[in-house]
């Protein structure tokens, strides 16, 4: 007996487990959206040129220049900004946007940063024309251009994120405001009550007239009627 009770016990404990629902599995967290593929190629090529524009700047002899003594001091000040950005600004920028291609904030910062490296470097380059060898300015210029492209279509990629978010954020306000409408009780319903009893009639009650002329009867005011009239007899 014991040993049946026992076999009891373990058939149903199986029983039980089988019947339990299994622990269900922890939602994935969702990809990051892939970056545009010709954005993504226009970074790779930012970031080739501006290995070259550090070198080419390295290589220069700006002191040598057909130039004042004060565009010389400018063209220098200005190659070193660039090189200062090219190597501790814009290679941490475009490696968080990387990370997260559809974070608005950090696409800004990187379209800013290009912003201005993009006015230094054309001013820059512009001193190489007109004051260095031609060799340093088509240098520059080349790498000039790939500057422009990326920033441009990194503007162009910024825009349509921006327009995609105010559009699903516009959804989700309409969703919120139609869930808020549905938690929201109706008013109750208004009760009509309906009287079919007519309305008691009103009775009206006349004033009795009073006589104001006295009797034409010739009554007295005792109320006894006057003796007859006596007669003569005739001669």
């Amino acid at each position: 007996m014991r040993i049946l009770a026992l076999l009891l016990v373990m058939f149903a404990t199986v029983a039980a487990g089988a019947q339990s629902p299994s622990p269900q599995a922890a939602p994935a967290t969702p990809p990051t959206p892939a970056m545009n593929a010709t954005l993504a190629a226009g970074l790779d090529h930012l970031q080739t040129a501006g290995a070259q524009i550090n070198a080419d700047i390295s290589h220069m002899r700006i002191e040598k220049w057909k130039a004042d003594s004060g565009s010389k001091q400018q063209a220098q000040a200005n190659g070193e900004s660039i090189q200062r950005n090219l190597t501790t600004a814009l290679p941490g920028l475009i490696a968080n946007y990387r990370a997260q291609p559809q974070d608005l904030n950090a696409g800004f910062k990187l379209y800013r940063n290009l912003n201005a490296l993009y006015d230094v470097m054309t001013s820059f380059t512009e001193s190489a024309g007109a004051f260095g060898p031609r060799n340093d300015f088509d240098a520059l210029a080349e790498q000039l251009n790939v500057i422009d492209t990326v920033r441009r279509d990194l503007a162009d990629n910024l825009e349509g994120q921006a327009l995609q978010t105010q559009t699903d954020l516009n959804q989700l306000r309409q969703q919120v405001r139609q869930l808020q409408q549905a938690a929201v009780p109706p008013p109750p319903a208004k009760k009509v009550v309906v009287d079919n009893a007519e309305p008691a009639k009103k009775t009206t009650h006349k004033k009795k007239s009073t006589a104001s002329t006295s009797s034409t009867s010739g009554s007295s005011s005792d109320g006894s009627s006057p003796p007859p009239a006596s007669t003569k007899p005739q001669q």
